[in-house]
């Protein structure tokens, strides 16, 4: 059998030179169906290993649950690498950041707030071990000495960034290799003395991540990891987008030109993206360093492949550097096409308020809880209770997570916004029933504020006095596309509303949102994901798998207005600014 070993100054596959070209491509947000053209369309580029993450809580959505088929078989998608004749890089977490809901980490874990996070702390590591064992008992059998792919696995994740708990870090590696990973174990920090110094322990080989100034970059890696091969494990070749923001791109040229200072070096890489893909569901996560900033769905990354698969500039570059350290398959790379350009009318509607098809769920309590109290841990939920406002009064909160939409007696009055700090508003006079809906537009991703709870946060109050009596509603938006609704265009938000649409054979497509306000979007059941018309995502992406020849439903959940009610799918995505 192969065997993968890291030499004096190089990666050893057999005892030969292996320099690794790798592209990151996580499972977990390509469609599953879509998995063996990606990977392919890597090794028509030149990279020789794919590498991905491992989402911990969407294996495990509850704590005594665990999924490993479908679009989590991460089985089938090593062995699709491997079929490919390419190698792996696998890199578990537990904590993995990557943009994703609460970096990964379950909700449920830290229900209980006296459970640490990412440090040894007995609960927390009782949880990761057995989650680690499950993930081991996938990768280790396909391990390169036992005739698979995996060449290496990493230990956390840029963990210097956050805490410098070594013991914790000799554990992680201590429950993996006596699950039975026996390849190179790996960190990988940015290039920062501290953060290097803090985020390894002996027996991890340590790598870098950054996407400019790679000579200057590999100096400093060198000097912590003075000998073996230096390894750039995530080469930034783009960057993620936030809601508001824009949409971001690096230069092509300027970029290939960085991948070729690392591979002219004899260093290996990873890029990271080498497809970004698409955050489905509710899965994106959020950013916080003083101010709240959820991620978009797409995570398009400006990456060599875009968010429906199709080469970009930045794939042809890549490749020209790329042809210059390994020998190119000889099969030409197929261009993308358009997607089908066409108009639904929304025939079905119903208000959100009242529609009882989407409650999983109703509770009374004197006092708020939060969504994690009810175990709520991705969505919204409905808020009520009665009041009494003679005049004009101050509703306030102590913190509204993430975003939360107000109603006096059925009208609404405003929205109080997270991210804009906001958490108080002013009630009309004469209201006997206020209402709030509360989303949660996703958990922190990086740095101390994982594992926090979600929804309206602290006491609610009325002019000063604590308002109490509080009915709270779950929505499960998994039943949105089954709800029933009547017959007649949508009017006012919130709602929820269905179109059906005709294919003559299954198809990508480009559902344009920007004549939408804020929500989420399904076809044919799937969640797409969240739409926001501040932007810079205007489309949501559908992969063809999902859909088929005949009909099809589109179904949306509206929050604030409808400027029309259609939905229109275009050829190619809108990633831009909002022109107002």
């Amino acid at each position: 059998m192969p065997h993968f070993t890291i030499g004096e100054q190089d990666f050893q596959l057999d005892g030969q030179r292996f320099q690794i070209l790798s592209g990151a491509l996580h499972y977990f947000r390509v469609h599953p169906d879509h998995w063996a053209d990606r990977i392919h369309k890597a090794r028509l580029m030149g990279l020789n290993t794919i590498e991905t993450y491992v989402p911990w809580n969407a294996h495990a959505t509850t704590a005594d649950s665990w999924v490993e088929d479908a679009g989590l078989d991460l089985g089938r998608f090593l062995d699709l690498v491997a079929a490919e004749g390419m190698q792996a890089i696998v890199r578990p977490g537990p904590y993995i950041c990557a943009e994703w809901d609460n970096g990964g980490l379950p909700a449920w874990l830290f229900r209980d707030q006296s459970v640490g996070v990412r440090r040894l702390e007995p609960q927390y590591l009782a949880a990761v071990t057995d989650y680690l064992r499950r993930v081991y008992r996938i990768v280790a059998p396909r391990q390169v000495d036992n005739g698979g792919p995996v060449i290496l696995v990493q230990i956390e994740n840029e963990y210097g960034a956050y805490g410098s708990d070594q013991a914790y870090l000799a554990e992680l590696i201590r429950v993996t290799r006596e699950a039975g990973i026996v390849v190179p174990l790996v960190s990988v920090d940015q290039p920062v003395d501290q953060m290097l110094r803090d985020g390894s322990t002996e027996g991890l080989h340590k790598t870098a991540s950054f996407g400019s100034n790679a000579v200057e970059r590999l100096t400093v890696l060198r000097k912590h990891q003075p000998t073996g091969p230096l390894m750039c494990m995530e080469f930034w070749d783009g960057w993620f987008d936030d809601w508001g923001g824009h949409h971001h791109t690096t230069d092509a040229a300027a970029t290939a030109a960085e991948l070729d200072a690392i591979l002219s070096r004899g260093g290996s890489v990873n890029i990271y993206m080498f497809h970004g893909g698409t955050n489905f569901g509710l899965t994106n996560g959020a950013n916080d360093k003083g101010r709240y900033l959820p991620i978009t769905t797409s995570y398009d990354y400006d990456a060599p492949l875009d968010e429906a698969g199709r080469p970009t500039a930045k794939y042809f570059a890549f490749r020209e550097v790329l042809s210059r350290y390994a020998e190119l398959p000889a099969e030409a790379v197929e261009p993308g096409s358009p997607a089908p350009e066409f108009e639904v009318a929304l025939t079905e509607s119903a208000p959100l308020l009242g529609l009882e098809d989407l409650v999983s769920a109703t509770s009374e309590h004197d006092n708020l809880p939060t969504l994690d109290d009810l175990e709520h841990y991705r969505g919204a939920a409905v808020f009520s209770t009665r009041v009494s406002t003679g005049a004009a009064s101050v509703l306030r909160f102590g913190e509204v997570r993430d975003r939360a939409w107000v109603f006096a007696d059925g009208r609404p009055v405003g929205v109080l916004s997270r991210t804009l700090n906001e958490n108080s508003i002013v009630l009309p006079a004469e209201v006997a029933e206020l209402t709030v809906i509360v989303e949660d537009q996703g958990r922190v991703s990086y740095g101390p504020r994982i594992g926090e709870h979600k929804g309206l946060i602290g006491e609610a109050t009325l002019d000063g006095t604590a308002l109490a009596g509080w009915t709270v509603q779950l929505l499960d938006l998994d039943l949105a596309p089954g709800a029933a609704l009547v017959g007649g265009p949508p009017t006012t938000a919130p709602l929820v509303a269905r179109g059906r649409f005709e294919l003559a054979e299954p198809a990508d497509l480009f559902l344009d949102t920007s004549a939408w306000g804020k929500g989420f979007a399904w076809v044919n059941g799937l969640l797409l994901g969240r739409y926001w018309r501040n932007g810079p995502q205007h489309t949501l992406y559908v992969p063809a798998p999902v859909t088929r020849a005949g009909s099809n439903t589109v179904t949306l959940l509206e929050f604030e207005s409808l400027r029309e009610a259609r939905a229109r799918f275009v050829s190619e995505p809108l990633l831009t600014p909002t022109e107002l």
